[in-house]
């Protein structure tokens, strides 16, 4: 791939959903797409209880009955309102993520960089690259891929790859990569510019250190 094929979210074009514990992936052929992955303890038991308390006010705000899941709500939701409200879910749990939970084997520059390089690896030719925020326990970056259904599989080897990278280096077994991920495909260019900023200030918004992550940008602009 490269920057020609690149564009934004169009309905009138060929797409397609795949929905996975409520969380709707909407996914169409060289499209920009915001993507977020958390490790598997970087979210423990008691900062869950955390967010479902900050979810049930949300959900009460939507004058939802607390007594329904907010699994249960967003699948009676059409598709847009429910990726609007994943959003705001999202933001959350991202709120937590920077307050750096788990053991955040990503703060070590070696493991960051292998999950770095990886996702460079075949930039460009399987999938184009722009922007990617290594963080200590997760990681937020921007691509592209040449079909609809290339992102899931390809999200899935990179972590499989990188998980099994870092644990072998550090000489652990068990789950590394949480299995779900928040995707988001980017609709117009003031959305580009918006998760480019959010991806490059993410790291001083949650108070790291030049070492404690890694940053990547390309630059470039999509018609």
């Amino acid at each position: 791939m490269n920057q020609d094929d690149l564009r934004f979210f169009d309905r009138d074009e060929d797409f397609c959903v795949f929905e996975e514990r409520a969380l709707p992936h909407w996914m169409q052929a060289g499209t920009l797409c915001f993507i977020t992955w958390r490790l598997h303890d970087a979210l423990p038991g008691e900062v869950y209880d955390r967010i479902d308390r900050e979810v049930a006010s949300l959900l009460k705000s939507h004058t939802i009955a607390c007594d329904e899941t907010w699994s249960e709500y967003l699948s009676k939701l059409d598709l847009k309102t429910r990726s609007q409200m994943q959003w705001k879910l999202f933001m959350i749990r991202d709120k937590f993520l920077d307050q750096g939970w788990g053991r955040c084997p990503l703060r070590e520059p070696q493991h960051a960089e292998i999950v770095l390089n990886s996702l460079r690896h075949f930039d460009e030719d399987r999938y184009f690259l722009t922007d990617v925020a290594v963080m200590p326990n997760h990681l937020h970056f921007i691509a592209a891929f040449q079909s609809q259904d290339a992102m899931l599989t390809q999200c899935e080897a990179w972590k499989r790859f990188t998980g099994r990278t870092v644990h072998r280096m550090e000489g652990r077994r068990g789950e590394f990569w949480q299995v779900d991920q928040f995707d988001h495909l980017i609709r117009s260019e003031a959305q580009f510019s918006h998760f480019k900023k959010y991806i490059a200030d993410n790291p001083s918004q949650a108070g790291l250190s030049e070492g404690d992550f890694l940053h990547f940008h390309k630059p470039l602009q999509v018609e």
